[in-house]
């Protein structure tokens, strides 16, 4: 199993990015997907949710701001990240749920 996420990167506040994670080495359509955030000094925490027929479910932090959806066809999960606060600075996970398969991070930094 391999999770490859990447489109981190500075932004400022405000701003928006998407982050991909490209997913391999299992049936992706019957596998229901998160994102995870850890900032410094803190917990990892869940982000948001996607089932494997398309329906996110949202943090408080971030209803309202981000969008998780999926791409079938690639294989591939995005987190499009609205409306960026400082707060939002964190290294980004994706997870296939109900597992112990993690993708790498990829650093998100918002600047105010």
């Amino acid at each position: 199993v391999q999770l490859q996420a990447s489109g981190g990167g500075l932004v400022q506040a405000g701003g928006s990015l998407r982050l991909s994670c490209a997913a391999s080495g299992f049936i992706f359509r019957f596998n229901a997907m998160g994102w995870y955030r850890q900032a410094p000094g803190k917990q990892r925490e869940l982000v948001g949710t996607i089932t494997s027929g398309g329906s996110a479910n949202y943090s408080a932090s971030v209803e309202g701001r981000f969008i998780i959806t999926r791409d079938y066809k690639k294989n591939t999960v995005y987190l499009q990240m609205n409306n960026l606060k400082p707060e939002d600075t964190a290294v980004y996970y994706c997870r296939r749920l109900a597992t112990s398969d993690w993708g790498q991070g990829t650093q998100v930094t918002v600047s105010s």
